[in-house]
């Protein structure tokens, strides 16, 4: 299980990017890297990063067109530029088609993590917790309000969806079927302790089908009620 933002590297200099990937995991941070604006396109929609670090001069795409139409495609993606050329209008242009940042080769390691802990911060203003939450596996949105597994969108009902994100939020530790109860239904209704148990077990088999051992991220424990187990 992995709630740490995820920052995707689509930069063809591998050595740099073994360095950045390093540096970055040294800060708590998810990485991935990729070599091609092809591979960093596939995995943009695979894996849902928060933020992109996209080198200008790929083998086989534009870096400028690449964040055009993923600026375009995904209005939230925080998208820093990293080029080799210093000419301040290489800057602008980059800012202009919807970079958040912009960082010329070669970089002092503490100004990328400043910027890169100033965009994370900056992708939900006002909220303590990632619009993201990451599992083997599986990406709840709790912006979109949807759970993906791989490029899938699970068809969970509102109920399902606000019991697993219950769980997702403590991993480890059991909810009694009363505070499920009050995750899905505010007020004064409360659903029947029966109902929870139904309705748990309906999202144990979506899960289930979307990738096999997907029920073991939700265990029963006796007398106390449901748990979200660390994959």
């Amino acid at each position: 299980m992995n709630s740490k933002p995820l920052i995707l590297i689509v930069d063809d200099d591998a050595e740099l990017s073994g360095m950045v990937v390093e540096l970055l995991q040294r800060e708590g941070w998810a990485t991935h890297a990729v070599l091609t604006g092809g591979d960093g396109e596939r995995d943009l929609v695979a894996l849902h990063p928060e933020l992109v670090l996209l080198d200008v001069m790929l083998p086989d795409a534009n870096g400028y067109d690449l964040c055009r139409r993923w600026r375009a495609l995904n209005p939230a993606l925080g998208i820093v530029m990293l080029t080799a050329r210093g000419d301040p209008l290489d800057r602008v242009l980059g800012l202009e088609i919807g970079a958040d940042d912009y960082l010329p080769k070669p970089f002092e390691s503490r100004e990328l993590v400043a910027r890169v802990r100033a965009l994370l911060r900056r992708a939900a203003p006002g909220r303590a917790e990632s619009p993201l939450m990451r599992f083997d596996g599986l990406v709840i949105d709790l912006v979109r309000r949807e759970v993906r597994a791989g490029e899938q969108v699970l068809a969970l009902t509102s109920v399902e969806f606000k019991l697993l994100v219950a769980l997702a939020r403590v991993p480890g530790t059991p909810l009694a079927r009363e505070a499920l109860s009050d995750a899905v239904q505010a007020g004064s209704y409360r659903p029947q302790d029966r109902t929870v148990d139904v309705q748990v077990a309906r999202l144990r088999r979506k899960l289930q089908e979307v990738q096999p051992g997907g029920a073991d991220w939700i265990d029963t424990v006796r007398g106390e009620g449901y748990v979200s187990v660390p994959r």
